[in-house]
């Protein structure tokens, strides 16, 4: 059946799918092809189907399936049939997506991401939220995926309700940028969990306000903050640096810094050795970066749920293919001394 993560196996010598996203028109180029038989008298392989449907798992267009099938062995996958071919591997990604959750969570990243549907013969955005979890262990795991209209409280509600549900009760922190539903809906779930706000989106939203042409003066600053010893260090330098923004005449910048600054201190409550990776949600927006560009080949989805489908595979295939069952992501050893010397 192929891996329904999104990339398969050929027969005989090996090419990735974005090798051939990347270079289908060489593929094109096939000499000799003939109807079912692939230049050099090879027979068709029967595996095009599952081949066709993990192409578009991996992100190339249905258009470009039908011209590369074509071109490989000698026949068309229409786009219905590469539409029930996904259908099949619907099931199994759902299964996944709704398997059962450890009981404690340390680490918990939350962002979300916009795609676009086709939905009464326009265009629209659908958001699709994801969820990814450092447990007690050192590992990361995908912990949910959902679709939402948007980025709104009952979007994120009913994904953390998701996690809740499959046995996830205890999130120390959640990392995120400032997303108002978010925040609003973790207590209901998580009120224990504390919240991180994203260093470098914090770092963004100050800038905003900066003019171009003083950037290259103020981020040095910004960055000064968070590269203090202690959160009490980091306060009294955030003030130092909102007095200089004033005299820079970028009162709206000091305000931001001044109202925002506590949000972004919560990752020096937990070890030093984890701060470069808590401090910001870059982890998962480099994942949520590639989920674009494997998806930007298809355009408009026909729906949600199709949308919902292809970024759970390429979650699940960065989480089985890049992430290591032997290599943890954090050393949790100081994490478990501290929490030992609290019991004591």
């Amino acid at each position: 059946m192929g891996d329904w993560s999104g990339q398969s196996d050929l027969e005989g010598p090996k090419a990735s799918w974005s090798e051939l996203r990347d270079s289908d028109h060489r593929a094109l180029q096939t000499p000799r092809v003939q109807r079912g038989r692939v230049a050099g008298g090879s027979e068709r392989s029967d595996s095009s189907k599952p081949k066709a449907r993990s192409m578009y798992l991996a992100g190339v267009s249905v258009r470009r399936v039908e011209d590369i099938t074509e071109a490989l062995w000698g026949t068309r996958v229409s786009p219905s049939t590469v539409s029930n071919l996904n259908q099949k591997i619907y099931e199994r990604i759902e299964e996944w997506r709704q398997r059962p959750l450890r009981n404690r969570y340390v680490y918990t990243y939350l962002d979300g991401l916009w795609l676009k549907r086709a939905w009464g013969g326009e265009v629209e955005n659908v958001s699709i939220l994801v969820a990814i979890g450092v447990n007690e262990m050192g590992f990361r795991e995908v912990l949910g995926v959902s679709e939402g209209m948007s980025e709104d409280k009952e979007s994120w509600r009913n994904l953390l309700r998701n996690l809740y549900g499959r046995g996830l009760r205890r999130i120390d922190l959640a990392i995120s940028d400032k997303a108002a539903g978010l925040i609003e809906a973790l207590p209901e779930f998580y009120p224990q969990a504390k919240w991180q706000r994203c260093v470098f989106h914090f770092h963004k939203n100050i800038l905003h306000k900066v003019p171009k042409q003083k950037r290259e003066e103020v981020i040095p600053m910004l960055k000064a903050i968070h590269a203090q010893e202690d959160a009490q260090s980091a306060r009294e330098k955030a003030i130092s640096v909102a007095a200089k923004l004033e005299d820079l005449k970028l009162g709206p910048a000091a305000s931001i810094l001044l109202q925002g600054i506590d949000e972004s201190l919560t990752y020096y409550r937990f070890p030093r050795e984890h701060h470069r990776s808590i401090r910001t949600n870059n982890m998962l927006e480099r994942i949520m970066k590639e989920i674009r560009r494997r998806t930007r080949v298809v355009g408009s989805f026909p729906d949600g749920k199709s949308a919902l489908m292809l970024a759970c595979a390429r979650l699940r295939y960065i989480a089985t293919k890049s992430w290591s069952d032997t290599r943890k992501y954090m050393d949790m050893t100081k994490l478990e001394e501290i929490e030992l010397q609290q019991t004591a």
